[in-house]
């Protein structure tokens, strides 16, 4: 008898001492959504300038730069700039070689590649800015957990966009804002096509926090995408 109500004690004492826990945690998460939903509404009164940078084996393949701002849907519009240096080097050394053949299959390979780094291009912006609803969703199938600490929690979430992939976020608690992001992911299989995602964040004079740059790499394919965001001006109301 002395042995069972030991035992009633104990699993007393530890459900009440996960409580704690999972308060903190969801405490940790609804700050996170609040954050983001802040600065999406900030960043809603300016327009900026982005600039993609997509390179091949270290050698830049491709540059275009677009003008940002959110539209009454509330979706990120994009214009493109004119003036971005777009190189051709792959197609100017495809047209030098001999043979129609060999041009043909130069040209479908050239083709494919282009494809695949505008792929690997879009799917930074599938992961910045971070969803809140993705993110809930996440939580909601206990695919989030927080180590807490001051001034920087760790929040990692997973199967955030994809099967098997993975979101750390570093959240200041202080300043409620996300101080760092990373992100281990993959375009279409995970042991080919594996790419690594780090972005780093700066904040406006308003105390509005933005990505300020995103770099995805994707190693298997030498290939690099640097998305940076610059050139903050507020709207006139």
């Amino acid at each position: 008898m002395c042995i069972r109500g030991l035992g009633i004690l104990l699993a007393t004492a530890l459900m009440f001492g996960q409580q704690p826990n999972d308060s903190s945690k969801e405490e940790q998460i609804g700050a996170l959504k609040q954050s983001l939903a802040k600065n999406q509404a900030a960043l809603k009164q300016y327009a900026w300038t982005e600039t993609t940078q997509i390179s091949l084996k270290g050698e830049v393949k491709k540059t275009e730069q677009k003008q940002c701002l959110y539209g009454p849907d509330g979706k990120v519009q994009k214009t493109p700039m004119q003036g971005a240096a777009q190189p051709q080097q792959q197609q100017q050394s495809a047209g030098r070689r001999g043979g129609l053949v060999k041009k043909e299959i130069v040209k479908k390979k050239v083709g494919e590649t282009k494809d695949y780094m505008d792929r690997v291009a879009a799917l930074v912006h599938e992961y910045v800015p971070p969803d809140p609803d993705k993110i809930q969703a996440a939580a909601t199938a206990g695919n989030v957990s927080v180590t807490k600490a001051t001034p920087i929690s760790l929040i990692t979430i997973k199967n955030y966009l994809k099967s098997g992939d993975a979101v750390t976020l570093g959240f200041d608690v202080t300043a409620k804002a996300i101080a760092s992001y990373n992100v281990d992911s993959y375009l279409d299989n995970p042991k080919d096509d594996a790419v690594k995602l780090a972005v780093t964040f700066a904040r406006l004079p308003d105390g509005a926090n933005y990505a300020q740059q995103s770099v995805l790499d994707a190693t298997g394919k030498k290939i690099e995408v640097r998305v940076s965001n610059s050139d903050y001006k507020k709207l006139t109301q």
